[in-house]
């Protein structure tokens, strides 16, 4: 299989789940989905984007190599949301190594601090920011303050997401720790 070209062939759930295990079966085959998630031309970008997710969620060591690139995307203005979303989804199931903690950070709360953000990447980095807060406990006011500011304005999605993590740093106030949230999904 050439990626490349099956990526382009057809735009659907089941060529995406195809081209994602074909991808996981060796480490080349996933270098060579990668490539095609950096690729110039969008439409191939916002495609693999999503070939991406579902292998990372297949095999997540495939893309822990790959977890500065990932970090790198969140911060071009040239690519397709799709790959921002996809960047964002994966991002918020790994463990991200500590050296790229701040530019995660800083990217989600722009993301969510941003009217025009889509949704689903305004969802998904409150997730991340929830799961860095373990770790940056300073970041719950700041995230928590951002809810409540932008609760009125925000679509049902992100309002549902943000009264799980509400509820989490509540539950944390109280002495426990809080729980990871994710948003995996079964494949197929």
């Amino acid at each position: 299989m050439i990626i490349r070209d099956e990526i382009l062939k057809e735009h659907s759930r089941t060529n995406a789940l195809n081209i994602a295990s074909y991808a996981c079966s060796s480490k080349k085959n996933f270098k060579e989905l990668m490539q095609c998630f950096l690729d110039k031309e969008y439409r191939v970008a916002q495609r693999a984007a999503w070939s991406v997710s579902w292998a990372a969620r297949q095999k997540p060591e495939m893309i822990e190599p790959y977890i500065k690139t990932l970090v790198v995307q969140l911060a071009r203005k040239d690519v397709h949301q799709a790959v921002i979303r996809n960047t964002v989804r994966v991002l918020e199931d790994l463990e991200i190594p500590k050296t790229f903690h701040g530019e995660v950070m800083n990217a989600c709360f722009n993301f969510i601090e941003e009217p025009s953000t889509p949704v689903a990447i305004k969802t998904f980095s409150l997730t991340i920011l929830f799961n860095l807060s373990k770790l940056y406990p300073e970041i719950k006011n700041e995230l928590k303050l951002i809810i409540e500011e932008r609760w009125d304005t925000e679509t049902a999605a992100f309002r549902a997401r943000s009264k799980k993590i509400l509820k989490s740093l509540k539950k944390n106030n109280s002495g426990n720790e809080p729980e990871i949230l994710s948003s995996t999904y079964n494949i197929i």
